[in-house]
């Protein structure tokens, strides 16, 4: 994964700190070549990693795992509704 250039691969899998920091790393930055998200990892991680995430991947994952944006406001007023 070349968006850890900063951390030894293997020892990150050892720990689930480290397998969460990969997992947010490849959702923000994107797979590499070869490689795919593992659907779920991300499901049951969601909580842990959802705040970690940018805006657009964490929107993008939501729609494609639920079927609907989760974070997007209950309650949205429409602009021509008095």
């Amino acid at each position: 994964m070349p968006f850890i250039w900063d951390y030894d691969i293997k020892e990150l899998r050892k720990t689930e700190s480290g397998r969460l920091l990969i997992l947010e790393r490849m959702i923000n930055y994107g797979p590499d070549k070869g490689e795919k998200i593992s659907l779920s990892d991300v499901k049951e991680s969601w909580n842990k990693i959802k705040d970690n995430l940018f805006e657009e991947p964490r929107k993008l994952m939501e729609l494609l795992i639920w079927g609907r944006y989760q974070s997007s406001p209950k309650n949205k007023k429409l602009f021509w509704v008095r």
